[in-house]
């Protein structure tokens, strides 16, 4: 049985201050508590701006496609093997799930990955955090998103309270540039969606949303596929993703809490990788590698 601990919101505001850019999906030592460095950033007005040249119905996040059975598979999967694999069209990374309820913040901080655009397709891929999605069809979730359209590569900052649309920020998303990203439901039908640039020119975005009814089932980092009304998009090339430390109601994604969160990885129709996950280390990290495209 997975153990989970209930924390209030002042002691998980004091655990994500303590993320340090230096854990691995490989660590085996304590990550440090220094304050954030991303704490003293500006705190800017959410000014949505609109990409250009994106498909009809596209989603930077969204559900897992064919969640159901791979709840099903998982549940099989837990309590015989730790850190259980999964394959879905669309997500990559690591989550944790349970019942309704179970979980009300997820966190994690990477460095956005560069992409290389050297091909005539035109090419997707998100990295973010989020709760639900997993088992369920709704996911509220931030992150980035990069696009290959021609050699040159774009990225944006956003939002998404799935299935609204998404909104996407007003801000510079930079390759190897840090990111801190973060989802808190207070417990009231709110939740506080941020996203931060830590280093190069800092930024934060806070947006709050409230609604309800809402499943809390599930906690997750990911790289994913984005999707349009067409379907799953193809996975852009993009270097090494690395996620350094991931926390699930203030808990360590990984055994230092106490955790074996299932480990997922991006196959096309045929079950051929498109990219696979390594990880995920003590604390949480872990990162993923692009392999191909659909």
């Amino acid at each position: 049985m997975i153990r989970r601990w209930s924390i209030s919101l002042s002691a998980l505001a004091l655990a994500l201050a303590g993320l340090t850019a230096q854990a691995s999906a490989a660590q085996t030592t304590q990550p440090s508590t220094t304050t954030h460095p991303a704490a003293t950033a500006a705190h800017h007005v959410a000014t949505a701006v609109h990409p250009a040249g994106l498909p009809a119905g596209f989603n930077p996040g969204g559900e897992a496609h064919g969640s159901s059975s791979a709840t099903s598979k998982a549940h099989a999967a837990h309590g015989a093997v730790s850190n259980a694999t999964l394959d879905t069209p669309n997500w990559s990374g690591i989550v944790e799930y349970g019942a309704s309820g179970s979980y009300t913040s997820v966190s994690d901080e990477w460095q956005q990955a560069s992409l290389v655009c050297d091909t005539d397709s035109v090419q997707y891929v998100s990295f973010w955090v989020g709760l639900d999605g997993f088992n369920g069809s709704s996911v509220e979730q931030t992150g980035t998103l990069g696009v290959c359209d021609g050699t040159t590569p774009e990225y944006y900052a956003w939002y998404e309270m799935y299935p609204a649309a998404p909104v996407y920020y007003n801000e510079t998303v930079e390759a190897g540039i840090l990111y801190f990203g973060s989802v808190i439901f207070s417990g009231t039908d709110t939740y506080t969606l941020t996203l931060q640039g830590v280093d190069g020119t800092p930024w934060k975005q806070t947006t709050v949303v409230n609604e309800g009814g809402l499943a809390n089932a599930s906690a997750e980092v990911i790289t994913e596929a984005p999707s349009s009304s067409s379907g799953v998009l193809p996975l852009a090339d993009f270097q090494r993703a690395h996620y350094r430390v991931s926390y699930a109601d203030g808990v360590y994604m990984g055994s230092a809490g106490g955790q074996s969160p299932t480990v997922l990885v991006i196959v096309d129709s045929a079950g051929t990788a498109e990219d696979s996950t390594a990880g995920p280390g003590p604390y949480g990290g872990f990162y993923n590698d692009w392999i191909q495209s659909s």
